[in-house]
């Protein structure tokens, strides 16, 4: 019997205290949320998702002042940032304090902090006197839920409980900055806070530093993540002959584009569409947008369920063009690199 999915914030905080695993809504996806003190609760997390123990862990909390108890140093432009811009789709990265476990922060001296957006989520989190450390609720490397649904799909005979916040008002994960102690802002990975707005309300700009092979800093640094079952390619990588010969060699796979916009779609589909000349049945082969009016937001809440569709629809290989790169189209690029990153054999 899977997870029960409802709105009891009492009955989630009751788990909580007692060391089961729920999982949250917030404004960017779905969180796998356990007592982020207590280390047997968080070990949970790792084992419910599969996550390698060197990938660590966002702890969210309800208030600037419960944030500033987890640090040990909270910098001028912390402070500014937080004040800007919690709660909100933007987790900090300062030296950690003493008594938070090694296993959240994956060894490393530094926390990850943020503040939700999302009411249930933030009544939870104010009534609990822990914060909650609470990575994406899917198995480690594949989709992001953004909705309770999806987390019930694939974790939903792993945890206790799934509050239901509806969907994600921004559907990727946040931006993650790490700020040192002379004020230096450096963009671990990109999310729902574009880099205009850090850089404006600092007064200064900011640098990245937004993969490592193994051992990251933050969570969402990894080559390979975000994956669905497909396989997944940039359309720039072929021609549409290069296409043609991909499909003709495996007749009976079912294929598909993933565009961010009808826009940017429409010339390419003519020319596909004249020389297949009806070849190919709209079972075989499928288009998805992301966006109908070429919004970066509208694409951004769209991503996840989008690249979930894929595997409802049978997709073996997914062809995708880049989003713009501006907004929150780096962002929605990144997940598309690490995604595609996926071997299938």
């Amino acid at each position: 019997m899977g997870a029960q999915i409802g709105i009891d914030i009492n009955k989630a905080a009751e788990l909580l205290s007692g060391g089961k695993l729920v999982a949250i809504p917030t404004e960017t996806v779905y969180g796998l949320a356990a007592n982020g003190l207590d280390s047997t609760a968080v070990a949970g997390i790792f084992a419910a998702k599969n996550r390698p123990t060197f990938d660590p862990l966002i702890l969210h909390v309800g208030s600037i002042e419960q944030a500033k108890t987890l640090c040990s140093q909270w910098p001028a432009a912390a402070e500014r940032l937080a004040n800007a811009f919690w709660p909100g789709p933007l987790t900090l990265v300062l030296p950690k304090a003493h008594h938070v476990p090694e296993l959240v922060t994956a060894d490393n001296p530094t926390v990850a902090i943020r503040m939700p957006n999302n009411p249930l989520s933030l009544s939870l989190i104010r009534s609990l006197p822990f914060p909650l450390a609470a990575p994406s609720a899917n198995p480690f490397g594949y989709v992001s839920p953004t909705c309770a649904q999806h987390v019930a799909d694939q974790l939903g005979d792993r945890i206790d409980y799934i509050l239901d916040g509806g969907d994600c008002a921004i559907g990727i994960e946040s931006t993650i900055v790490s700020v040192s102690n002379d004020n230096q802002v450096t963009i671990l990975r990109l999310g729902g806070l574009d880099i205009e707005s850090l850089s404006e309300v600092l007064g200064y700009p900011v640098s990245e530093s937004l993969s490592m092979h193994s051992n990251p800093q933050a969570p969402g640094q990894l080559d390979q993540h975000y994956s669905p079952n497909s396989s997944m390619v940039h359309i720039a990588d072929f021609s549409i002959d290069a296409i043609l010969k991909d499909l003709h060699a495996h007749p009976q796979a079912t294929r598909g584009f993933l565009w961010f916009s009808q826009q940017q779609a429409q010339g390419f589909i003519e020319q596909f569409d004249e020389k297949t000349q009806g070849l190919l049945t709209d079972s075989a082969l499928k288009h998805y947008h992301l966006s109908i009016n070429h919004n970066d937001r509208e694409a951004a809440m769209n991503l996840f369920g989008t690249l979930r569709q894929f595997d409802k629809d049978g997709c073996k290989r997914i062809y995708f063009s880049w989003a713009p790169e501006n907004g929150l189209g780096r962002a929605i690029n990144d997940r598309l690199k690490r995604a595609s990153s996926k071997v299938i054999h």
